[in-house]
């Protein structure tokens, strides 16, 4: 059999569907390698991927595509290179597909978070059409669709309307580094960098409008005012889309105890993660939300949204919840958290357990079986 994976979304780096993909490919190639009837896989990259990655394999085939998502080249181009290699299946780890394709294929959805919360990126009228159009369009000719967890799945069938009995449901991993470290020293040297030397409340992730930075800021502001001794820590890339996160800072005169790393590297991720007090994830909508998941595997008790998929996945007894549009809450549970040591033993035992269970090699092996036996089903 011959499968084709779409790499134009590919990356080794620690978030996005890029690890997924990532992931994916690393965990299939190692699964063929060691079964006894060997299947060719062809991966479709973009550069510089298309270079650097080497699959160490002689039953991979990698094909240059170089076309961007949403663009004119990926339904010509790409299409081309599709229909040339001819494969038996194809997986896209991204709805990205070009609308003439017909040959069989299946498809990852990570989240809707572009029909429930468009912000102010690709907001043209004829951005959302586009995207409409295509979500739909993989959804409905995909041979089976796989969801990230089960909140995504209904989200598909509610606003896409897919058969349920067509979506399947596999959870993401966590990687094996974020782990709790044995010497807390080792933290000291980012520490110092980010001129951090608090306790502090941590945040990861990107800076957009429904991960709701605004009142996780604002609520900072209230613990501040009851007197809890802490920083706030949000890392990630400044979007000047979003200048609401810097404005809410400098409104609320929280300009010394509010520190902005920028986008870190996995190490100091790690670092961070450890060294937390607290991680608050305060999004209004995940898909799946793995930075949850990481800082419990490093040892760092959750305080988090109880919204979407974010109480599936940490598990309703692993972390405390909140209402993100409720200011005074988010300070309320992070308090409670931080005046209760029994309770913060409590979900860093239970996170580390509960985080355990998720896989990389688990998600990538249920996720190639979905491939193998559509292209049976149609062969």
């Amino acid at each position: 059999m011959k499968i084709g994976i779409d790499c134009r979304i590919f990356s080794s780096s620690f978030t996005g569907i890029g690890r997924y993909t990532y992931e994916l490919v690393k965990n299939i190639i190692q699964f063929n390698e060691n079964s006894r009837h060997k299947n060719e896989i062809v991966l479709f990259f973009n550069d510089p991927e298309y270079a650097s990655f080497d699959p160490q394999s002689s039953h991979v085939k990698k094909i240059r595509v170089n076309a961007k998502h949403y663009s004119l080249s990926e339904q010509i181009r790409f299409l081309k290179k599709l229909n040339k290699e001819n494969c038996d299946i194809v997986h896209f780890p991204h709805f990205n597909i070009p609308i003439l394709y017909r040959r069989p294929y299946t498809v990852t959805i990570h989240d809707l978070t572009l029909s429930l919360f468009p912000g102010q990126k690709m907001n043209k009228w004829y951005h959302r059409l586009a995207y409409h159009f295509t979500i739909k369009n993989a959804t409905k000719k995909a041979k089976a669709v796989i969801a990230v967890s089960n909140n995504t799945k209904q989200d598909i069938i509610d606003h896409l309307g897919t058969p349920e009995e067509k979506i399947i449901t596999i959870y993401n991993g966590v990687g094996k580094e974020f782990t709790l470290l044995k010497d807390p020293k080792e933290t000291h040297p980012t520490l110092k960098k980010y001129g951090i030397s608090k306790q502090f409340l941590l945040y990861t992730g990107v800076w957009r409008n429904h991960k709701n930075l605004p009142r996780l800021i604002q609520a900072f502001s209230l613990l501040k005012e009851r007197g809890l001794p802490l920083s706030l820590v949000i890392t990630g890339k400044p979007d000047p889309h979003y200048p609401e996160v810097k404005n809410t800072v400098k409104s609320l005169k929280l300009e010394d105890d509010v520190i902005f790393p920028g986008l870190v590297d996995e190490k100091e991720l790690i670092h961070l993660y450890n060294a937390a007090f607290i991680y608050v994830f305060p999004s209004l909508y995940e898909g799946f939300g793995l930075p949850p998941l990481e800082s419990m595997r490093c040892g760092t008790p959750v305080v988090a949204s109880k919204t979407s998929s974010i109480p599936e996945v940490c598990g309703e007894d692993n972390a405390l919840f909140f209402h993100p549009e409720n200011v005074e809450e988010i300070a309320d549970k992070v308090e409670m958290l931080y005046k209760d040591p029994q309770l913060q033993v409590k979900l860093i035992e239970q996170g580390a357990r509960h985080s355990a269970k998720f896989s990389w090699e688990e998600m990538a092996e249920k996720t190639y079986q979905i491939i193998c036996s559509n292209h049976s089903k149609n062969s």
